[in-house]
């Protein structure tokens, strides 16, 4: 069967037509649903059966519970007109979707005077200024676009994100994403400690909202790739717990697709088990992103990479999915570039989940290094917040090759020779090196090489003609 024929049509919205803001979504009674919390490998969660009041929560749950996929493109555009028309392809897409407003590198360091003066001499902005454009333009861009069965997220990047959730919040938007680890260290300057007490600020902000707020840890992304399955599971976890410690009620947590398929799935296990463990009755799910890092150049192999990434997310029980582009190797994706990778990304998962093969999953210890990662930490300080800091001051949490200055930066990991994602040194982290790892130091070109992982994989598929390469999922 070839995967480049049309998507099937969406189990949330029906055949053809998308389902706008006010109607009733049908619900397809023949999906096959993918791996649920509840089989051999994931705890019945709390509170799955009560109605979820944040209305991006309940799109992905109802979605799930029809047995399909939502996915999500990174999409942002300076321009009011571009930004709607661009919601509306995606509302439009045969998938169950979501849309982004991702904003720009101005408004991520609150250089808002900046970001208006590119509005105003029509200078190109990377990404949507939310708060130079103000709330009431952007309520007004939104009217007629999003609702219950079109929720849209901000994305955004910031370390110090409260004026952006203030106009969020202004706008109407009732979902975003980040976090005082994950939006601190690898994005910016800013002290962690500054960054923890912001996003106190952010978490209390959005809980005393009337309207319940949704808020995703992009913990589990930490540079995009590097950075071994138990830290990124961890820092999820710890994250959501600094999320749920300030009031928010309404949380997901992510992982993003790294070098192994069988290890991915190990991790994604081990994230749903110690979220089911460590956040009661809170509303939850997970987010998958497809690959971070160094992007396969050749179409074909943009596209493998994104179809492991959809088999991936409906394998584990996986509830959204962040897909990318061919185009994002080169420049920007388009409108059309980002529909054509939902809607490609979507008939996968309804493939995977009608003719799936059986999981095959790695067993390289994540979840009892997550587990250990985490309790650990939050032995250290009476609060997630304080106990954060002080790990990342004694290198007991450690991100490999992170140059912040609050990151201790002696870990260090490597792909092995089967594609699997190890540490080879973890510095002051008490984890365990692969014994097999060699004790000389990591060269400049070994270290490119093992970036670059992906990038030759899947794009050498394409020009040997390899079917079934190193750890793929099909």
């Amino acid at each position: 069967m070839s995967l480049l024929t049309p998507p099937a049509a969406d189990p949330v919205r029906g055949e053809a037509d998308p389902v706008h803001p006010g109607e009733t979504a049908p619900v397809r009674h023949d999906a096959v649903a993918p791996v649920r919390p509840g089989d051999a490998t994931d705890p019945v969660r709390p509170g799955a059966d009560v109605p979820y009041d944040n209305r991006f929560s309940a799109f992905v749950h109802r979605t799930s519970r029809a047995g399909g996929l939502v996915v999500q493109p990174r999409m942002g555009f300076a321009e009011i007109p571009v930004m709607r028309d661009g919601l509306l392809g995606v509302r439009a897409a045969r998938a169950a979707s979501v849309g982004t407003i991702t904003l720009d590198s101005y408004t991520r360091v609150n250089d808002h005077d900046s970001a208006r003066d590119a509005l105003r001499t029509g200078a190109e902005l990377n990404g949507f200024p939310l708060v130079a454009h103000g709330a009431g333009t952007t309520r007004a861009m939104l009217t007629g676009v999003t609702g219950p069965d079109f929720p849209v997220q901000v994305r955004h990047g910031s370390a110090l994100p409260y004026p952006l959730f203030e106009a969020m919040v202004e706008a109407g938007v009732d979902a975003t994403e980040g976090g005082p680890v994950s939006y601190c260290l690898p994005y910016s300057r800013v002290p962690l400690t500054e960054a923890v007490d912001a996003w106190s600020r952010c978490c209390e902000l959005l809980a005393a909202q009337e309207r319940q707020m949704h808020l995703e840890s992009f913990g589990g992304c930490m540079l995009g790739q590097l950075c071994p399955p138990g830290l990124l599971v961890a820092l999820s976890v710890l994250e959501a717990l600094f999320f749920a410690e300030h009031g928010l009620r309404s949380i997901s947590l992510s992982y993003a697709q790294q070098t192994h398929a069988g290890q991915d799935l190990e991790a994604l296990a081990a994230l749903r088990r110690l979220a089911g463990e460590r956040l009661g009755d809170l509303d939850w799910h997970v987010v998958l992103y497809t690959y971070m890092g160094v992007y396969p150049r050749t179409p074909v192999g943009s596209f493998r990479i994104l179809e492991d990434s959809a088999r991936l997310a409906v394998r584990s029980g996986t509830e959204r999915l962040i897909v990318k582009t061919p185009a994002e190797a080169h420049r920007i994706p388009t409108v059309q570039e980002n529909v054509d990778a939902l809607e490609f990304a979507a008939y996968v998962a309804d493939d995977e989940a009608r003719h799936g093969r059986p999981r095959q999953t790695t067993s390289t210890g994540v979840y009892e290094e997550a587990r250990m990662l985490v309790d650990s930490t939050l032995e250290l300080a009476p609060t997630v917040g304080a106990a954060l800091v002080r790990a990342f001051a004694r290198g007991h949490l450690d991100v490999p090759y992170c140059l912040h200055l609050d990151n201790a930066n002696r870990a260090r990991a490597y792909v092995d020779p089967a594609g699997l994602l190890r540490w080879r040194d973890p510095g002051a982290m008490p984890v365990t090196a692969d014994p097999a790892a060699g004790r000389d130091p990591l060269s400049a070109q070994g270290l490119i090489d093992m970036l670059g992982y992906n990038e030759r994989r899947f794009d050498r598929e394409q020009l040997t003609r390899v079917n079934h390469p190193q750890g793929s999922l099909t």
